[in-house]
């Protein structure tokens, strides 16, 4: 039976980008770089970025494109190779241009929360060795003491690094991503660099001023295949929990005394049998993700221990046809009610999308978009039905709860 939910009295509702993904022509990144010499292929590096969503020029025209659709709030990051290009050199042009769209979104009576670090990197830093570099931390620290300097006026949360564990699987472990590397003792270097970072950021922030400094991980939910008492169950239950304790405790635990508010990345559940992976194929994204809101449900119910106040600060699919984002918005979101009914201290929920962007080494074919981004009509901005539907729910502040089972 449908029931009613009306989410708690100021409720953030909003969507997020990343300035590299939507600025376009952000060459001084390792990136940008890796973009020009990687091979292309079909699967991996089939385009450049190039122009992206030109959002570095268009950013009002997607917050009052947000704002339209009922949001009152963005998540969007500023960018370290524009802001600091050389070492030690920070540009001046380039912070107030961020002042500008930052101020921009403050008039239009949104909160901002404002990533410092979304997996690209300055060319000079990459050249030191990026997050294998033991010094890491003292440049981003100091990176970070500047945005909150000139930056700190109009922006209501930090959010020192977007999924530092995605950045060490995927440029050190599995080496898609540049610098392309498969070491299982940089990765994790790297990951220990980034708490390190986040540690020294935190307190570099807050010397500036008391704003909400938080982090961003990815967490996925692992569940067994199998669902009897016998061998096969004892090692997926093994597996299942190694794999969940490696995606949050153990980055975790070692910084949450520096983290005002947690950030949560969500996008699907793994099902473990045997030694791999099971996953169902019956309500999948274009990218052939698994929609799993009970996995949402859960890991929100994990996370209470943290004892921090609680951001889905993305969330979203891969559906250019937009077949299936309304369901999966509704579900998603009936997944936050219950969380919020069994007294999880969640405060705002961001879709992943706002637009259509350069989805990493996909290149743009994967549709992530509440606004489609028609690139080969100058980049117009179309709003797809679901960002209708989702800014009804915006607007009231309540849903419908469907069925998760």
């Amino acid at each position: 039976m449908s029931k009613q939910f009306t989410f708690p009295e100021g409720f953030l509702w909003g969507s997020a980008t990343s300035a590299y993904q939507t600025e376009g022509n952000n060459n001084n990144t390792d990136w940008w770089e890796w973009e020009q010499k990687s091979p292309r292929t079909e699967d991996n590096n089939p385009e450049p970025s190039g122009i992206a969503c030109d959002s570095y020029n268009r950013y009002e025209e997607d917050f009052k494109l947000a704002k339209k659709l009922n949001q009152n709030a963005i998540r969007i990051s500023v960018e370290w190779a524009r802001i600091e290009p050389e070492e030690g050199k920070f540009d001046q042009k380039e912070i107030e241009h961020y002042q500008k769209v930052l101020k921009c979104a403050k008039d239009l009576g949104l909160k901002t929360y404002v990533t410092l670090h979304h997996f690209t990197n300055p060319i000079w830093f990459a050249k030191m060795g990026d997050w294998t570099n033991w010094k890491a931390p003292f440049y981003f620290a100091r990176y970070s003491k500047k945005c909150a300097e000139n930056f700190n006026g109009w922006v209501d949360c930090f959010l020192t690094i977007n999924e530092p564990q995605v950045y060490a699987l995927m440029s050190y472990t599995v080496g898609t991503w540049p610098p392309n590397k498969k070491n299982y003792f940089l990765s994790l270097i790297v990951q220990i660099n980034f708490m390190r970072a986040h540690r020294w950021a935190y307190d570099a922030i807050k010397e500036v001023k008391a704003v909400p400094v938080g982090i961003v991980n990815n967490i996925v939910w692992y569940e067994i295949h199998n669902k009897k008492y016998h061998v096969g169950w004892v090692i997926e239950t093994l597996i299942a929990k190694l794999l969940f304790f490696l995606n949050t405790d153990f980055f975790m635990k070692p910084i949450i005394n520096k983290v005002d508010v947690i950030g949560l990345n969500y996008y699907f559940t793994n099902r473990i049998k045997g030694f791999g992976l099971n996953n169902p194929n019956a309500f999948v994204s274009d990218l052939n993700w698994w929609v799993d809101p009970q996995g949402l449900e859960n890991v929100l119910l994990f996370l209470k221990k943290y004892n921090k106040d609680i951001y889905i600060t993305e969330n979203g699919l891969a559906d250019s046809k937009d077949r299936i984002r309304e369901e999966f918005i509704a579900v998603m979101l009936t997944a936050c009610a219950n969380a919020i009914e069994k007294a999880i201290p969640l405060k705002g929920y961001f879709h992943w999308s706002l637009i259509d962007n350069y989805e990493w080494h996909h290149g743009f074919w994967p549709r992530f978009g509440l606004i489609e981004i028609d690139r080969a009509n100058d980049l117009k901005r179309k709003p797809r039905k679901s960002a209708e539907f989702y800014a009804r729910i915006c607007k009231e502040g309540k849903i419908t709860k469907r069925d998760l089972t």
